[in-house]
């Protein structure tokens, strides 16, 4: 059976769409990475703001990284026995996913990137659809 996968993605989710000879099949990945890391502790406005209450910027972008590469593996793991994959979406996490295929030796599966914007799961699913249908 022939599997294609298309998918749109930004840091915050990713939505796929398997499609083979008996149908579609949608999944959606929610990653846990938060947008702008918070700060934790009192405002400098309105009380004391030491320096031991702000976390080291290292150990945010660890945090951060560590994040990322669950919810990379995770989308890797569905698009895995894809035969061709169309990856689309608004920012940089298309560059990066296709960073990690090239490593993972599945970087010839990619059919096509494009950058999108917001997209409704139903015009997801019907791009991808008409992409495949070529």
């Amino acid at each position: 059976m022939r599997t294609k996968a298309g998918l749109w993605m930004d840091h915050r989710k990713a939505m796929i769409v398997l499609v083979t000879d008996k149908g579609e099949e949608t999944k959606l990945i929610i990653s846990k990475v938060e947008k702008q890391p918070r700060r934790s502790g009192d405002s400098p406005l309105k009380g004391p703001y030491e320096s031991a209450q702000v976390p080291a910027s290292n150990r945010q972008q660890r945090a951060l990284t560590g994040h990322l590469n669950i919810y990379y593996e995770a989308v890797i793991a569905c698009i895995r026995d894809a035969e061709s994959i169309l990856i689309f979406g608004p920012g940089e996490a298309k560059g990066e996913l296709k960073k990690r295929l090239k490593k993972s030796n599945l970087e010839g599966r990619i059919v096509g990137m494009e950058t999108v914007d917001r997209m409704t799961d139903r015009q997801i699913s019907a791009k991808i659809r008409r992409h495949f249908s070529q």
